[in-house]
């Protein structure tokens, strides 16, 4: 069955996003994926597994049913997958989701330890820390049920156990910002903690963060 208007774009926009995300460092080698929930509900497309970003088109994305079953013709699709699917289950204002292992994340959840409000920016992923999911294998439904529960109330981003990080949002570059925004704030609490014990900020003043964050970046 020939793609419809709507998922010749998505496997176009999935792909320039993987390469984005590549280009800027936060994956390296072959590491990471990329998804978009299709607005007609008939399922995501998301990234294949074992090809270099640079070696990709547009026809190598794939696209899965809800239930994360591949149509005909479609290349294998990313070992995360299922957690994509979980996510896009969810979290229904999930629309684009962002993967990867960049560096100061990783290195994070590889210490098993999340990023507490030391910066209100950390607000920026929708609470007043980025939570840690527990260690599950790649690729399993394990790991996809402990995403989820890391990020339930109200978290649009995560770190993972010995892993990487995760970032969702409702479109595909708001989510690369999330993810390259996450590896950052990353970066700088790892140059924290070199200082000595950071200065983490209270629920009370997060809380007033949280919601003016909002309006954060929108036009009257």
């Amino acid at each position: 069955m020939a793609d419809t208007k709507e998922e010749t774009a998505a496997r176009e926009a999935v792909m320039k996003t993987a390469q984005s995300m590549s280009a800027k460092g936060l994956s390296p080698q072959r590491s990471g994926n990329v998804s978009v929930r299709l607005e007609d509900g008939s399922g995501i497309i998301v990234t294949p597994t074992g090809i270099a970003y640079d070696e990709y088109t547009s026809a190598d994305m794939v696209k899965l049913s809800m239930d994360g079953k591949p149509g005909k013709g479609e290349k294998k699709p990313s070992s995360e997958a299922p957690f994509h699917l979980a996510i896009y289950h969810a979290f229904p204002d999930a629309k684009a989701i962002v993967h990867c292992h960049s560096m100061a994340a990783t290195a994070l959840a590889c210490a098993r330890m999340e990023i507490p409000a030391f910066h209100y920016m950390v607000a920026v992923a929708g609470g007043a820390k980025i939570p840690l999911a527990k260690y599950a294998t790649f690729g399993t439904d394990e790991l996809a049920e402990s995403a989820v529960k890391a990020m339930k109330g109200g978290y649009k981003a995560c770190l993972l156990a010995n892993h990487g990080q995760i970032a969702w949002a409702e479109s595909l570059p708001k989510a690369l910002e999330l993810a390259a925004e996450v590896e950052t704030l990353a970066r700088q609490y790892i140059d924290v903690l070199s200082l000595g014990k950071p200065h983490v900020l209270g629920r009370k003043e997060m809380t007033r963060v949280i919601d003016k964050f909002k309006g954060y970046g929108k036009q009257a």
